[in-house]
């Protein structure tokens, strides 16, 4: 494939528009991690405060997750993201100006933060489900990579300059910023023709009956979501929560030193898009859980030995790895799921893939109290890729094909 070609699905202006859209919402938001959990932390130094936002969040995430996959099936995406959008650009903004003013408090950050995690559960649906509409079957991959080099791209440079902002002038302002790319968004999703949704005409409860018979009927899908309800509980509490306390406290790390790795994870995975952009994944769920257990390595290096230069390049790795799942997961759903039901089954694999992180948040928060927390981070790091690799003996997901590529409404309205 030559160059030009790798990036033939922007050719579709629907999809550079929405690829314009999402890449400016990323640039602020790929601030947000780091923002938030020391902005916490500065309000409340202990670890179980964070472990409480990201809970309440996550919870709210959860609790809308199927809602919001049957509304994203039963009226247009387009319009439900740029609505999502709006309410986030509102919650994140509101909390910038709590943190920038100097009056927030844990509790206050919390509330908001739910609200946050509720329009997630509309945006995220929405978002997967939009992409076969935008681009023709061929171009899956290559589309959805270049979702993740848009994502990764400025995750690079975004945690870095947030602990820049962060040691400088304080974490709201890296907020206020992600609060601003939303509003940008907005306008241009405006960009996009989408022809009317089409509607079942069942009722709200059917609509998630139909959602859970495609779902459960495919046995790939079902046990790599079981699996990653398992497995984004240990990130979320060994990497998201722990990580940031452990580069607070460790003098080897700090705050810079964590920026720094979280964009080597970064830089990892937008090489792995540049090449996915140009090679295919025949066998894309055996790649990608071969990828995703090198996710273990910089978990255990967190517990044992928390240093800058030896975290950064295993994290590298690391991302590579993610990057080759998260596209593979995604080319495999899109093709094997019927686009009218591509919102509620991701709902349902998003609901199975988070409804343990508020349990992983919370128990790594508690158990950061009660023992050594790099003791703990190391022995996940080691579980966490016995478990990935584990997922590869069912043989359905190891041996997950490409779909022959037939014409779609997309390929028709390209252009």
């Amino acid at each position: 494939m030559k160059m030009a070609e790798s990036w033939e699905a922007l050719q579709d202006k629907r999809f550079r528009w929405f690829f314009i859209a999402r890449a400016t919402s990323l640039a602020g938001s790929s601030m947000a991690p780091v923002a938030l959990a020391f902005a916490v932390l500065h309000v409340d130094k202990r670890a179980s405060a964070l472990a409480t936002v990201m809970t309440g969040r996550m919870v709210a995430l959860v609790v809308f997750l199927l809602i919001g996959g049957v509304v994203a099936d039963r009226m247009s995406r387009r319009r439900v993201i740029q609505v999502s959008h709006a309410l986030t650009a509102i919650t994140q903004g509101s909390v910038a100006a709590l943190i920038i003013t100097g009056v927030a408090t844990i509790p206050m950050i919390l509330v908001i933060e739910c609200v946050n995690g509720a329009v997630s559960a509309f945006t995220m649906p929405s978002m997967q489900g939009l992409v076969p509409q935008l681009v023709e079957p061929r171009l899956l991959q290559q589309a959805n990579a270049l979702m993740s080099f848009a994502r990764y791209g400025t995750q690079i440079l975004g945690p870095v300059v947030a602990g820049l902002i962060v040691a400088g002038p304080g974490g709201g302002w890296a907020l206020a910023v992600d609060s601003l790319t939303y509003v940008i968004a907005i306008v241009a999703l405006a960009r996009i023709a989408l022809p009317p949704a089409a509607h079942s005409g069942e009722s709200m409860l059917a609509d998630l009956r139909e959602g859970w018979q495609e779902f459960a009927s495919r046995t790939w899908l079902w046990v790599i979501v079981v699996g990653f309800g398992v497995l984004n509980a240990m990130t979320a509490g060994a990497w998201a929560v722990l990580g940031p306390y452990i580069a607070e406290t460790d003098p080897t790390l700090g705050v810079r030193g964590w920026s720094l790795v979280l964009s080597a994870q970064a830089a990892g995975a937008i090489v792995m898009t540049l090449v996915l952009m140009r090679t295919q994944l025949n066998r894309p769920l055996r790649s990608g859980m071969i990828g995703v257990a090198l996710m273990g390595a910089p978990i255990f290096v967190l517990g044992v030995r928390p240093m800058t230069l030896l975290l950064m390049p295993i994290a590298f790795v690391a991302g590579v790895g993610t990057e080759a799942f998260g596209t593979g997961w995604s080319v495999a759903m899109m093709e094997n799921v019927p686009e009218h039901a591509q919102s509620r089954v991701w709902s349902y694999d998003m609901l199975g893939s988070f409804v343990a992180i508020p349990i992983g948040t919370t128990v790594f928060g508690w158990l950061a109290t009660a023992t050594d927390p790099s003791r703990i981070v190391a022995v996940t790091g080691v579980a966490y890729t016995v478990i990935a690799l584990g997922i590869l003996l069912v043989p359905s997901v190891r041996n997950l094909g490409r779909v022959k590529p037939v014409a779609t409404e997309a390929s028709s309205l390209a252009g």
